[in-house]
């Protein structure tokens, strides 16, 4: 089983409720922030790490995804066809594709400027104290992001329920513990949840800028934050 990740969960298959008529013909991934799509952000990560495979779930007009990915290298699919799985039920459906030992995740609702976030995770994940390291966000500075943050953290990077650190939606994440959640559809909060309650949750702050895109007020704002790390 490898210790350091190599394959990636790129989540996709949501229906993009919140972004009102923009996906009532198209799939949230697909919706373009300064001129490219979602998806095409988020592979720019992926690409710019070197990870070695990919693998995206389909759920929601995933004709679409298929076709836009097509012109990337060679990505697996996990479909949902019956039933949305959720985060945490979608990857536990995807292991068979992913392989063993941990994997990156990532959404496809955001945009980055400054350090590569999947080059930042895997330069700081130790097996042997984490099940989970995600990317983080200080509250004051999650552009787009409506609500409280998500996380407190310590000296040391431990993580805890609080409000100081947004979730970015970038992590590395020991698979291990989907078998014994007996959901077939749940959020990977309850995999966080066990995590937690073990001290092997860690989080890392984002060298950079993020902004959420899961409402259409949220775009202006992204472009803005784009513009700006272009000097434009």
């Amino acid at each position: 089983m490898r210790t350091t990740p190599d394959a990636l969960m790129l989540f996709t298959a949501g229906l993009g409720t919140r972004m009102g008529a923009l996906t009532a013909n198209r799939p949230k991934p697909l919706i373009e922030v300064g001129g490219r799509a979602l998806i095409d952000h988020a592979l720019a990560q992926v690409e710019g790490a070197g990870i070695g495979w990919v693998v995206a779930n389909l759920h929601y007009l995933p004709e679409q995804i298929i076709a836009h990915l097509s012109l990337y290298r060679d990505i697996r699919f996990s479909a949902e066809t019956e039933t949305l799985l959720e985060t945490g039920g979608g990857l536990r459906k995807a292991l068979p594709l992913l392989g063993d030992g941990p994997v990156f995740t990532l959404n496809t609702d955001a945009v980055w400027t400054g350090a590569n976030p999947l080059t930042e995770l895997r330069d700081a994940w130790d097996a042997d104290r984490m099940d989970g390291l995600m990317l983080l966000v200080p509250t004051a500075r999650a552009s787009g992001h409506s609500g409280p943050g998500d996380f407190d953290r310590d000296a040391d990077g431990r993580l805890t329920r609080g409000r100081s650190f947004v979730y970015t939606g970038a992590q590395i994440v020991a698979t291990t513990g989907l078998a014994a959640i007996p959901a077939q559809v749940f959020s990977l909060n309850l995999l966080w949840d066990r995590m937690l309650a073990d001290g092997r949750l860690f989080g890392l702050v984002h060298d950079g800028g993020w902004c959420d895109v899961g409402r259409p007020e949220s775009i202006p704002v992204a472009e803005a934050l784009l513009r700006e790390a272009a000097g434009v």
